[in-house]
């Protein structure tokens, strides 16, 4: 996606179909990037303003009947809360009189239909501008939405008791039916926001964790308050107890503890010391630090996370698309299933032109399209923003519903099973300048960015005693060792045993070689993960198969494979081996690679889906489909659970949008339902489907 995005506001979106609209005329228009959220009225393109200026797309939309807020624009006044409330006021008296009528109670005033087309005109009026349109402007863009089924239905009902009041018969009068529809309607789309707005609180959550102010400490050593905004890379900031952290950075002083949890969904404070990494908007529990920054704006975790959210629904899940392709020509089957039921009615089962006109009306304003819309988005918003709120990040919908499928799971060994911080047990020296082999290896490895390399740097720091080898020539070979060429021409090998010679296959030390000449062998140990064993015994658990995939010796890898009662492994590999084996049980299952984002990049692409382990670097974020932000692996198991209550849910909402439609509509056809009580139905429909979605976001899950 590009990063040169233009954001629009656009108020007057109800359901996917008002997205869908949208989207279809900025893709029509030659527009790229397009993605319409009708959840949080957000409209997204990159600007090509060769094809179409900004000026166009507001108008354009504007056109499709929704409003563009501008930043300096006013609230409109006649809110959505307004409407329904006046509605309510002129159509409880129409009401209350109905159900009087029908109990053989008189109400005199009523009793005129001149009155009750007095009563029932403001709300007529409320609905034709509320729905009337919004129904004219989705017929004209191509994707007619539910308005149209509401206008439809309400206008019949208000010009059959028009025609009824001018002739004089109070036969026809159903005043209150049109009134009702339109209240009831109203009343839905009310409490559908009012439901939406939780499913998004994510967003919301995350935006709210954003640092207004921060404190520049400037070169003459005094201290200055300045706005979020004015922070510049490299600034060096001071953060005080009890204060958040402003952007990234690292900590240039000072010793602290520090809150991630909203960030990483790790509950216990982190300690954090000089040189580490700071998360921006991470609370300072203890201490005081300086810091420098290092990432500012969109280049920040907190914003990458909340853009990952915001575009969660972006690539849409599979299982989503039967309900687009149905929800796109729901309306116009819907009035096509209405028109034969008051024909049917009235010309072949001869029921009356008003019962058959009552069916028909009927049979509009019960059918729900928006059910079906909102089945799978209002999930998915809901889980991916409890994923995040477990420090969890993932990217798409359809990532969500392939990570609850996922039945063979792919572990990197060094740094993901284990903790990559590896140890120096012992270095054999074949050569009596004990001082010339450390040099080579600490400048050696100085060029690798294995965590291995990281180990012998750590350990030979201690022990440099002023030995220069001088200046050299070193090249990284992935997965194997470095190689290494002086100004006398003299070769370094430093690596595992079978690159360095064909004869050294069992041996399991890395060996360090010059001109083929063994100076010496460094036995490296490394650390199974405390969580490892509880997390692939979860998985297996599922049903899950767990595999170690390994460039180690086969030995150590063995080692590790047996402790966490993991069957299959694979060792020695080289990335172009690591990268077949991953592709190849991507063939035969749906497969995840878990690795630590950077090194193993290549494989997690490869994988049906990659899930970095990382310490919430940019370059994780970026390298695969699912970031476990702390780093921890039992995360993993979190994920996996949410991921398949989530999907678990899109089912049940899906469910529900088809059974209901599927009764409803032959209910109200044979006319057992009364228009009044479809517009109720109706309208729950869609709050039934939400309220499922917001269930979610509490259940416990184990």
């Amino acid at each position: 996606m590009s990063n040169n995005l233009i954001e629009l506001k656009v108020e007057g979106m109800d359901c996917s179909n008002c997205a869908q609209s949208i989207t279809r005329y900025l893709e029509r228009k030659g527009l790229e990037d397009v993605f319409v959220n009708f959840q949080t009225k957000e409209v997204r393109f990159s600007p090509n303003e060769t094809k179409i200026s900004l000026e166009q797309v507001k108008a354009g939309i504007a056109k499709l009947g929704y409003s563009v807020v501008e930043a300096e624009s006013k609230p409109p006044y006649w809110t959505l809360e307004k409407k329904l409330l006046f509605s309510a006021f002129f159509t409880l008296p129409l009401l209350v009189y109905h159900l009087f009528a029908m109990a053989g109670l008189q109400w005199s005033f009523l009793e005129n239909d001149w009155n009750q087309l007095l009563i029932c005109l403001p709300v007529y009026v409320i609905g034709f501008w509320h729905f009337g349109v919004s129904a004219f402007k989705s017929l004209r863009s191509g994707v007619p939405n539910m308005d149209v089924l509401i206008f439809t239905g309400s206008t019949a009902a208000f010009v059959y008791s028009l025609i009824g009041t001018f002739i004089g018969n109070s036969d026809y009068i159903f005043y209150e039916t049109s009134a009702t529809i339109i209240t009831l309607v109203l009343l839905g789309n009310w409490l559908e926001k009012r439901a939406v707005q939780q499913t998004t609180s994510a967003i919301g959550e995350l935006s709210q964790l954003q640092v207004e102010k921060a404190n520049r400490m400037m070169p003459s050593g005094a201290i200055v308050s300045i706005l979020k905004e004015e922070i510049r890379k490299g600034d060096l900031l001071k953060v005080n107890e009890g204060d958040k952290i402003p952007s990234d950075g690292k900590v240039l002083s000072g010793e602290v503890q520090v809150d991630e949890s909203m960030l990483t969904g790790e509950s216990e404070p982190v300690l954090k010391r000089k040189g580490d990494p700071l998360i921006g908007a991470s609370l300072v529990v203890s201490g005081n630090l300086s810091m420098e920054v290092t990432a500012i704006g969109k280049d920040t975790v907190l914003d990458r996370m909340i853009e990952l959210v915001k575009t969660a629904q972006e690539d849409k899940p599979d299982i989503q698309r039967l309900a687009d392709k149905i929800s796109a020509i729901f309306v116009p089957a819907v009035l096509g299933i209405s028109l034969i039921t008051f024909l049917g009615g009235y010309f072949i089962f001869e029921i009356g032109f008003q019962q058959a006109l009552m069916n028909s009306i009927a049979v509009l304003v019960i059918s729900c399209p928006c059910a079906m819309g909102l089945a799978t988005p209002t999930a998915v918003m809901v889980g991916v923003g409890r994923l995040a709120r477990n420090g969890i990040l993932i990217k798409g919908g359809q990532t969500l519903e392939v990570l609850a499928g996922i039945k063979t799971i792919i572990f990197d060994k060094t740094g993901t099973l284990t903790t990559g911080a590896f140890q120096v047990r012992d270095i054999e020296y074949f050569d009596e300048e004990k001082s010339k082999v450390n040099a080579l290896i600490y400048q050696m490895e100085q060029h690798s960015s294995h965590p291995i390399a990281r180990s012998l740097l750590k350990a030979m720091e201690p022990i440099l005693n002023g030995y220069d080898p001088g200046q050299m020539q070193v090249e990284e070979t992935k997965g194997r060792g470095v190689i290494a060429l002086d100004k006398q021409g003299n070769t370094y090998k430093l690596g595992t045993s079978t690159w360095i010679s064909p004869q050294l296959t069992n041996e399991t030390a890395l060996i360090l070689t010059e001109n083929d000449k063994v100076l010496a062998k460094i036995h490296i140990g490394d650390q199974i993960k405390p969580e490892a064993a509880l997390t692939i015994q979860a998985i297996q658990e599922e049903g899950i198969q767990p595999i170690i995939l390994s460039g180690d010796r086969q030995a150590k890898t063995r080692e590790v494979a047996e402790k966490l009662g993991v069957e299959t492994y694979f060792a020695e590999q080289l990335p172009e081996q690591k990268l077949k084996i991953v592709e190849d049980f991507s063939k035969l299952s749906p497969t995840a690679m878990v690795g630590d984002g950077i090194n193993d990049a290549p494989a997690l692409a490869r994988a049906n889906l990659g899930i970095s382990l990382s310490d919430a670097s940019a370059t994780a974020i970026q390298s695969a489909q699912v970031v476990l932000l702390n780093g921890q692996l039992d995360f993993l198991t979190r994920a996996l659970a949410i991921s398949k209550v989530t999907l678990r849910t899109i089912k049940q909402n899906l469910f529900w949008a088809f059974a209901y439609n599927i009764v409803a509509i032959p209910v109200a056809a044979v006319g057992l339902l009364n228009p009044m009580w479809g517009a109720l139905f109706m309208a729950f429909s869609d709050v039934v489907v939400i309220g499922n979605s917001i269930r979610l976001k509490y259940k416990k899950i184990k």
